[in-house]
């Protein structure tokens, strides 16, 4: 019998979250979105190294370009608000920005999505609201 493993709770944001850092950089104009995804691409290969050192069998593979998971999922089945919507129609870090600070760094204020807390815990995420007709 295989015994399979996976850490679930490990902390996407780094071990002395980074991820949080870089964000707030990137929002305040005192870094470059290339900043912002690079530190998650170093985040993603220093998890990924870590986790299969310690013979994790269940390595996620991506982590959230941004601290708020419930907001990109979200986003990744297609639900975004028209308000928040690009131009093109795509969906980028600056979709993530307008919908949860209520502007992004390269883009037009819009108004932020309403905070929640969606379990019990310490973390209040932003929700996307339900749009008619997600495209999934």
């Amino acid at each position: 019998m295989t015994i399979r493993n996976h850490t679930l709770g490990f902390p996407r944001v780094g071990l002395r979250r980074e991820l949080k850092k870089a964000q707030e950089s990137y929002w305040a104009g005192n870094a470059t979105r290339e900043d912002l995804l690079a530190t998650g691409r170093e985040l993603r290969a220093r998890h990924w190294i870590n986790k299969s050192r310690r013979a994790s069998t269940c390595c996620r593979w991506a982590i959230s370009p941004g601290t708020n998971h419930v907001l990109t999922t979200s986003l990744l089945l297609g639900n975004v608000p028209a308000r928040h919507q690009n131009s093109d129609g795509s969906v980028d870090i600056d979709t993530l920005f307008r919908i949860g600070r209520g502007r992004a760094p390269t883009g037009e204020p819009a108004a932020a999505a309403e905070m929640t807390k969606w379990f019990k815990h310490q973390l209040s995420l932003y929700g996307a609201g339900v749009c008619e007709g997600p495209a999934v």
